[in-house]
């Protein structure tokens, strides 16, 4: 869930930088006399990390808003408590700041964590989650999240999709370039079809270039489960994941359209395994199981 919130508000940022870029006429300056490599790489720096840090800022209130997650400011029943209480002594274990707790309205398991560092970042968990699980494997799902945060996850991910970003924005304009002098006739190259190249262009090396990132999220996966395994307990940390594993292969209780705990039903394979997010359970699960 964290890892799709950046990744779609980093492309709205990035697709309405370039547009108001086109309006401002800044991309025709660009390649005004031919395309000055040297001023358009670091100009696509600039916009490539300003984006990312712009979504990894606001990544705390756009997951809040986009799961209607509640902050737990005062806790009103004992099970609140308990979840705030478990937060903090998993935090302070782990060494970071307290987290912000929250619960979100879904029947489904599912749990995030998201923040720009790790002394202010937010933790929550679905209602569903907390109705199915018992303590154990609450906490270890709520380990595994504290994980994300103290490898400090959405601030390498924010960084490399800084990276990411720069590429994508710099190719999408050579493309433009190119494409609008040789096929449009367009002897300064930054015509209509310019910006509408390089707009498709962008979109499309934006979609292929964030299987880096679900590559990158893959692996974070392994050392967030490690984590939750030291904090909470390597048994309570598998027992978790077999009952996601378990609610995955539950057609009713795991829609395609969701992906709880970050899980796909099954593997997917070819093109499509390019585009996961989190590692199949049952590789997860035979991960912890070898570590001795």
């Amino acid at each position: 869930m964290r890892i799709l919130l950046l990744l779609g508000t980093n492309l709205a940022v990035i697709l309405v930088a370039s547009i108001t870029l086109r309006l401002l006429g800044l991309d025709s300056y660009l390649t005004e006399n031919g395309i000055n490599y040297q001023s358009l790489l670091v100009f696509a720096a600039v916009i490539g990390f300003g984006g990312s840090l712009v979504s990894l800022l606001i990544s705390k209130k756009m997951a809040m808003w986009s799961t209607r997650a509640q902050i737990i400011e005062n806790p009103k029943t004992p099970a609140e408590r308990w979840l705030v209480d478990t937060v903090a002594e998993l935090a302070q274990k782990a060494g970071i700041g307290m987290p912000d707790v929250a619960i979100f309205p879904a029947s489904q398991s599912n749990a995030f964590a998201t923040g720009w560092n790790k002394n202010s970042a937010l933790v929550a968990v679905s209602q569903g989650l907390l109705q199915r699980f018992d303590k154990s494997e609450i906490r270890a799902v709520l380990g595994h999240e504290i994980g994300h945060v103290a490898n400090g996850d959405m601030v390498t991910l924010a960084l490399i999709q800084g990276v990411v970003n720069t590429f994508v924005f710099f190719a999408a304009r050579v493309i433009g370039s190119i494409v609008d002098r040789v096929v449009f006739r367009n002897e300064n190259g930054h015509g209509i079809g310019f910006f509408v190249v390089s707009l498709v262009a962008e979109l499309v090396l934006g979609i292929l270039a964030s299987t880096i990132v679900f590559w990158f999220s893959r692996r974070r996966e392994f050392r967030a489960d490690v984590a939750g395994a030291e904090l909470a307990g390597r048994s309570a940390m598998i027992s978790a994941l077999n009952r996601l594993r378990q609610e995955s292969e539950v057609p009713d209780q795991m829609p395609d359209t969701l992906q709880a705990f970050g899980i796909n039903r099954g593997a997917r394979q070819g093109l499509s395994a390019l585009f996961m997010t989190h590692p199949p359970l049952e590789e997860r699960i035979a991960a912890l199981q070898s570590r001795s």
